[in-house]
């Protein structure tokens, strides 16, 4: 049971009940999903299950992409549509040009600032439960990554954007952030999240799906493998001697075969090279996937990062 489901998140579910779902149909305890959509959005939402649950955090690292409906002229407390209005404005007078304008601005490395209703802690509390209960917080502005940002539709007073984003980008703030720019407010109507890394929103189950496939016995077939969200790194496959060394956790040097069985290198380049590679993915010479190594410049060593479970070793 090691391995990532795409799921497609529906409209008015939490990400934690996704979760609870699978963890109830698979009979699986660790389950994890990589990466909150909030309730009312929709879409790619990975849920990695028993030893797939240790590579969430790369997940959390990938690039996503969403599609986005802006509603300009209405700020809200939580920046979505579903919550209390702070501010009115007419918007009728924004053009496309402007819109695409304030957009531009936005593109980039930018400096945001999370919503109060969100899951960052503040002194160990969430921040939406504060804003619960009428407690507002200073919050810090985080570096983000907007890849693109395409004004795709323009119905006003709705925007329809396409965004690439990195980690920690919230789409909430987004909009909300556009509607400063141009002086009316605004607050995201709807989200759809079409891809997170790998992931694409074509290939994703829905939960009608996914139970069809846990009550007919073929679930498994529609799993992601453990190292899917890890093929942006190099391979490398080593004989039995090195791979009982991965598994014992002891750091190693590469260089082309070095050591035994050849230590094929089947992609276009060797870990062995430092100054370009920090990770490379291991494997046994029978193709069982074994580990993430991680490049020490120090030492001039590759030290086990994370270790999995492979039977015969």
């Amino acid at each position: 049971m090691d391995g990532i489901l795409n799921v497609n998140k529906p409209q008015g579910k939490t990400s934690f009940s996704i979760v609870a779902l699978v963890k109830r149909l698979s009979g699986e305890r660790r389950v994890g999903h990589a990466g909150t959509l909030d309730p009312q959005a929709t879409g790619v939402l990975p849920i990695c299950l028993g030893q797939g649950t240790r590579v969430i955090e790369f997940l959390f690292e990938a690039t996503k992409a969403y599609r986005a409906q802006i509603e300009l002229g209405v700020a809200t407390d939580p920046y979505d549509a579903w919550g209390q209005i702070t501010h009115k404005r007419d918007p009728s007078g924004i053009s496309r040009e402007q819109l695409e304008s304030a957009l531009a601005s936005l593109h980039g490395q930018i400096q945001q600032t999370p919503p109060m209703y969100s899951a960052i802690k503040y002194h160990g509390k969430p921040l939406y439960q504060l804003a619960r209960a009428g407690i507002r917080v200073e919050r810090k502005s985080r570096p983000t990554k907007i890849h693109s940002l395409e004004l795709v539709d323009w119905q006003p007073p709705v925007a329809t954007i396409d965004v690439v984003c990195g980690k920690g980008t919230y789409i909430r703030s987004l909009a909300h952030d556009l509607g400063r720019a141009l002086g009316c407010g605004a607050n995201l109507k709807g989200l759809i999240r079409l891809r997170c890394g790998l992931f694409d929103i074509n290939d994703a189950l829905s939960v009608p799906q996914l139970e069809d496939a846990f009550r007919y016995g073929y679930w498994q077939h529609l799993m992601y493998p453990i190292d899917t969200v890890l093929l942006h790194y190099t391979a490398i496959v080593v004989n039995d001697a090195t791979a009982r060394t991965v598994s014992n956790g002891s750091p190693l040097v590469l260089n082309n075969g070095d050591s035994g069985h050849g230590d094929e290198y089947p992609e276009h380049h060797s870990p062995a090279s430092p100054n370009s590679e920090k990770r490379c993915r291991v494997y046994t010479g029978d193709g069982c996937f074994l580990g993430i190594l991680s490049f020490n410049p120090e030492r001039g060593q590759w030290q086990p990062e994370k270790v999995f479970s492979v039977s015969g070793l």
